[in-house]
């Protein structure tokens, strides 16, 4: 990584983890489309996405884990420290999960605070209950792809994604082939199997590397890594995680409140599944920022990556969401009924610029936290989800905004806000950068 960047050399750095988030984005597509096609499946579209919703949150605080990874642990004492401190935060969002599930405190959340229907909610329950190992497993496995990216085995990263959506796959067939269960249940249980094994799988594959790590007896300013230093670093990138994450059960209680709310509620996960395909191109890319950036040439080399990525992602969904294909996608692959197909058109039409904002937020942040200045990043999601939840309250309270329609609006919204924000300090530390 000491050598001169190359834009073949970002390319070759990048395919395996952009296959990585490509493989996870297939995800939500495959398992809605075989909820929608199982018995009473708004209810369960519905249900799916308000546990996955739940879930997101607990994870909120490991999903910065990776990133962490990368940009602290050089050497024994280094890896020491971080690993201790994962797996801390694991046994506090596990007891979180617990505390969840408890039938009061659940339905007083979703049925009392979320206005979710009662069936909906009861389904919800179920799933979140298989979704407790799940928050626990990503942080587990974040931390060693963190050290596999950091040793330039980034094929390694992709190798425990195939695990996991092989995992998941025979995990979804054998529930619905020998189990008679709803569909909610049988996507839960396919997420679980799958980052489990996968957890599993990264853990071995990242031994080699582990045993290098430790070898190195602290040679880049471990002494300064202190459980204070790391909290420091790492709060911001959490909080920023808990608060863009939290923002979903407020748009679903939003829409609950909207025109047209089951619908609404049906087709956000189908809708988000779909977006998140493109958006995973500019995801996977902060992680190979923070890890290749060193100097002015490489800034420049990884910014006009950058631009490409946006370009192509954006063209590429305009594609389905501005022809025939997008009734394709939502009858045929989806598996959504002709109303519901005619219901996602408009709302993908918004939503077709949103994986560009999100290659060049993933940009900003990587830059923020290659520098390890990670307040700003907290700030902006701040400002997000205000922007979110005020643009959610005038469209619908004011203008009687259809649910999903207003969600989108809101999401661009929220979204261009952040990115406003963080260009100050974004440019701040560019500088830096440039200088050196």
């Amino acid at each position: 990584m000491n050598e001169k960047l190359t834009y073949k050399k970002i390319l070759k750095f990048w395919l395996p983890l952009s296959a990585t988030w490509l493989m996870m984005s297939v995800e939500g597509p495959f398992l809605t489309a075989l909820i929608a096609r199982m018995p009473n499946p708004e209810y369960n579209l519905a249900a799916y996405g308000v546990a996955f919703a739940l879930a997101l949150i607990i994870e909120s605080p490991v999903i910065m884990m990776m990133s962490a990874s990368i940009a602290l642990v050089h050497d024994k004492f280094s890896f020491n420290k971080l690993q201790y401190f994962v797996y801390s935060v694991n046994f506090i969002i596990t007891g979180s999960i617990l505390i969840l599930i408890i039938p009061s405190v659940f339905y007083f959340l979703t049925v009392d605070l979320m206005n979710l229907p009662a069936q909906v909610a009861f389904l919800t329950h179920k799933a979140v209950i298989i979704l407790m190992p799940w928050p626990a497993a990503i942080g587990f496995r974040r931390f060693y792809q963190g050290i596999m990216i950091s040793c330039n085995a980034t094929r390694r990263v992709a190798y425990g994604t195939i695990i996991r959506m092989a995992s998941m796959f025979l995990t979804a067939v054998v529930s619905v082939t020998f189990f008679d269960l709803d569909g909610v249940i049988v996507g839960a249980l396919a997420l679980s199997g799958g980052v489990i094994m996968e957890a599993l799988a990264s853990r071995i594959m990242a031994n080699k590397f582990v045993k290098e790590v430790k070898a190195k007896n602290e040679l880049i300013d471990s002494d300064k890594l202190s459980y204070r230093s790391i909290i420091q670093f790492y709060y911001p990138l959490a909080l920023t995680s808990f608060i863009s994450l939290g923002v979903h059960p407020v748009v679903t209680f939003f829409m609950g409140q909207s025109r047209m709310p089951l619908e609404s509620l049906a087709v956000l996960p189908v809708l988000n599944s779909l977006v998140f395909f493109f958006r995973s191109f500019g995801l996977s890319y902060q992680e190979v920022v923070i890890a290749l950036m060193r100097n002015r040439n490489n800034y420049i080399k990884l910014k006009n990556f950058a631009a490409i990525i946006a370009v192509g992602v954006v063209a590429s969904l305009g594609l389905i969401s501005f022809t025939p294909l997008s009734e394709i996608w939502f009858r045929q692959v989806a598996g959504l009924s002709p109303t519901l197909t005619e219901f996602s058109k408009f709302p993908l039409l918004l939503y077709t610029i949103f994986p560009a904002a999100t290659v060049w937020i993933s940009f900003q942040r990587a830059i923020l936290v290659h520098s390890r200045k990670t307040e700003p990043i907290t700030y902006a999601t701040l400002i997000e989800v205000s922007g979110i939840t005020l643009t959610l309250l005038i469209t619908i309270n004011f203008f009687s905004f259809i649910g999903m329609v207003a969600a989108v609006t809101a999401y661009l919204a929220g979204r261009i806000a952040a990115i406003l924000f963080l260009i100050r300090p974004f440019d701040k530390e560019v500088m830096k950068i440039k200088d050196n």
